[in-house]
């Protein structure tokens, strides 16, 4: 009897060995404690440009889910781990590139609301105009950044207007993507009006109009808000403490 269960334990040990590894803790997506609202995006892998969105309030320790799941739209091409408030992990098979797509995957700040017009809510907010561009070339030292165009001397010929001839833009939220602006790893991240087609965006999150109306009334700068999004696969694998249920 001795001989046998020294083999089970041999093989439940052999097994264990061969299991998939943790994720490492460094890893690990950890949302910071100052802040307490998070737009939460999920998809059913990472080449889907379809996903849901669910608000999310911090309540003590835990989250609290705030509204129904609202439908949108991301990059045409899914997902790439973007560079932000995580640690991409050693064996991403998924990478955020320039022009390639994708929105990014991760956690990351919101920057500012934005829109064509004054909108009177309690969080940074930004009218632009047909002269604001965001500057989408490698090579310029204004990369990922939303500037006057009629104040600097333009060093780029690749640009987004902010201020666009249908109403995609009319209502936005800037997201705070490669914050560091390194050359080729992605620029110009919002969240935004989809078009009515449904059609995949070249790298931004985006809704219904009426949608994101409610979820710029929503935010609070005090709160600090937050956009993760990943496939629902990694979201229990990357969430440290999770309760994001």
């Amino acid at each position: 009897m001795k001989k046998i269960s020294i083999l089970i334990l041999s093989l439940a040990i052999f097994t264990a060995c061969q299991a998939e590894p943790e994720v490492e803790k460094g890893e690990k997506i950890v949302i910071p404690q100052e802040s307490s609202q998070l737009l939460m995006v999920t998809t059913d892998n990472w080449n889907t440009k379809d996903g849901m969105l669910q608000r999310y309030e911090r309540d003590g320790k835990s989250w609290k889910k705030v509204g129904e799941p609202i439908d949108i739209v991301l990059g045409r091409n899914g997902l790439g781990w973007g560079i932000g408030l995580h640690t991409t992990p050693k064996d991403a098979k998924y990478i955020k590139k320039e022009g390639d797509g994708k929105a990014p995957a991760g956690l990351f700040a919101l920057g500012n609301g934005f829109g064509y017009e004054d909108f009177e809510i309690d969080f940074p907010y930004s009218v632009y105009k047909r002269t604001d561009h965001c500057v989408d070339d490698s090579k310029s030292k204004f990369y990922n950044t939303i500037i006057d165009s009629t104040k600097v001397k333009k060093d780029y010929k690749s640009f987004e207007h902010m201020k666009l001839k249908n109403d995609l833009y009319k209502y936005g939220i800037t997201v705070n993507h490669n914050p560091n602006n390194i050359a080729n790893a992605g620029s110009c991240i919002f969240v935004h009006i989809r078009n009515k087609k449904g059609g995949g965006t070249a790298g931004c999150t985006a809704m219904r109009e009426d949608k994101i109306v409610k979820i710029l009334k929503w935010l609070k700068r005090s709160k600090k808000p937050l956009l993760l999004q990943l496939p629902k696969t990694e979201v229990a694998k990357k969430i440290a403490n999770n309760s994001l249920k």
